[in-house]
Parts: C-alpha cells; sequence; structure tokens
C-alpha cells in the first residue's frame, strides 16, 4: 500500500513539473486591425485564397489563433493597402512574441528587373513594441531573414532565422506548380517586466513591391 501511495506521489509531482515547463500562450485579438479577409482573393485571381485553418492551432509548438482575415499591408504593387496599421491593443507583461506571418512577392524566378523582384536582406518592414513608460523597441522585418513570398517552388530558399510554420495549397498555385507557406518569427521582449501596451506594424510601401502581412500574434508569458 505504502509503495502505491509513494509512486503515485511521484507522478503528480512529474505531471505538476511537466505542467510548470509548459509555455503559457495568450492571444492578440488582431479582428479589429484586419485588412483582408481570407475569404476574399489576394491579387487578382478569385482562386488565390489563403487557406491557413481558421480557429486555435499549433504550429511549431506555439499556440495561435487565426481570425477571419490578416492584417495586409501595402507595396509598389499593392496600392490599395495601408502603410502601416497602428495601435493593435496588447496590455500585458511578456517574455516572448510569436509571429506568424510571411510578404507577396518576391518569390518565384526572384530575379533582378522582374517587376516583383525583392533583394535578400531588404527590410521591408517592421513591428513597434510600445511600452507603457512611452519607451519602444522594434522588431524589423528582412527578406529572407525573417520571411519571403507566401507562394513558393520546391526549388526556392526558406527564411534563414524563422521557421516555416505551415505549408498549405490553394488551386491558383497548384496550377502554377506552387504552394504556400507561413513563416514562425520568435522575439524575446528585452523589458519582460515592462507591460507592454500596444503594437504597430509598419511597412515601406513606397520603397519596395514586398507587401508583408501578419496572420497571427501570440504572447508567451514569463
Amino acid at each position: 500500500m505504502m509503495r502505491c501511495v509513494a509512486t503515485a506521489g511521484i507522478f503528480w509531482i512529474l505531471t505538476g513539473l511537466a505542467e510548470a515547463d509548459e509555455p503559457k500562450f495568450a492571444y492578440v485579438d488582431l479582428t479589429d486591425k484586419f485588412t483582408q479577409k481570407l475569404a476574399d482573393k489576394f491579387g487578382t485571381d478569385e482562386r488565390n485564397l489563403l487557406s491557413v485553418p481558421k480557429g486555435e492551432q499549433t504550429f511549431e509548438k506555439v499556440k495561435f489563433k487565426v481570425g477571419d482575415g490578416v492584417v495586409q499591408l501595402g507595396s509598389k504593387q499593392l496600392a490599395d493597402k495601408p502603410e502601416k496599421v497602428e495601435g493593435t491593443k496588447v496590455d500585458k507583461k511578456f517574455a516572448k512574441l510569436h509571429i506568424l506571418h510571411a510578404t507577396c512577392f518576391g518569390g518565384g524566378p526572384n530575379v533582378a528587373g522582374s517587376p516583383w523582384y525583392v533583394e535578400d536582406g531588404t527590410k521591408i518592414g517592421e513591428y513597434k513594441i510600445n511600452y507603457e513608460d512611452k519607451s519602444s523597441e522594434y522588431i524589423p522585418i528582412v527578406f529572407g531573414k525573417d520571411v519571403r513570398d507566401w507562394w513558393f517552388r520546391a526549388d526556392e530558399k526558406e527564411a534563414s532565422h524563422s521557421k516555416v510554420a505551415w505549408k498549405g495549397d490553394n488551386d491558383y498555385a497548384k496550377e502554377n506548380e506552387c504552394r504556400l507557406r507561413l513563416y514562425l518569427s520568435t522575439w524575446d521582449n528585452p523589458k519582460p517586466d515592462m507591460k507592454v501596451i500596444s503594437i504597430d506594424y509598419i511597412g515601406q510601401k513606397e520603397a519596395t513591391v514586398a507587401a508583408p502581412f501578419c496572420v497571427a500574434l501570440t504572447l508567451e508569458e514569463k
């Protein structure tokens, strides 16, 4: 009997330690900031849809909540979208920010002189983290490092500092022998004990054809 009690005790201790090691996630609500609906075409073809599954999802061991749209920024090739979307509410302290994102343009035969060319190393946007003391930190979005085009061919490179978190398909991409992908970028907050009030999403609309878009943001709390 004592052996059973001791075994049960060890089990619950180990279970508690395992739960303590699991990261605690909190979703950032982007709903009021969407500039592109998932049900609407990306570009000119009705079949060109971002087919990422909606709702609570886990990508690369990080939990995200995918809504009905994305925050799509503009570029030289996407003039009808905004250069920046400000004031996404956070109002929390956190240790890490996980970002599910990608960009339009820069894929396929990405060669200088083509209308959709984006050179590796090009800064195409940034996330501005606004703290309660009025200070800010910036997370740059660099093409080739943090994201690449959401369309890709089998022979194309991936981003060097982010993980491919999701791959999918749509009919238009299949017709062009391509697939779809989204990237996971993780940022370590240098001020985890200070509340973040909001996040601004800022592009480079007049400087590049790359049009970044953010699908979801997740906080990893302390």
